[in-house]
């Protein structure tokens, strides 16, 4: 992968653009050391979203029925 400064993006840009698409990406430094690296764009990939199970979503949300031994104790302990 080659290298360029921050003063030669500003100076020799159309070389350096031709050079991105020769290589694919190139590194910029700054001050000597490596701070950003230049590629071509490429689009993102469209992916479609995950259908929502809407009926899943609404028995998650459900309160859970009452056990027998669960309704046995609340009618017991139920003075009415």
């Amino acid at each position: 992968m080659k290298t360029v400064s921050v003063r030669d993006l500003r100076t020799r840009f159309p070389r350096i653009k031709a050079m991105i698409e020769q290589e694919g990406e190139i590194i910029v430094t700054d001050h000597g050391r490596p701070r950003y690296v230049l590629k071509t764009y490429g689009p993102p990939a469209r992916s479609r979203p995950q259908p929502v199970n809407y009926w899943a979503r609404l028995r998650q949300r459900q309160p859970r029925p009452l056990s027998a031994a669960a309704r046995r104790a609340l009618g017991e302990a139920d003075p009415w």
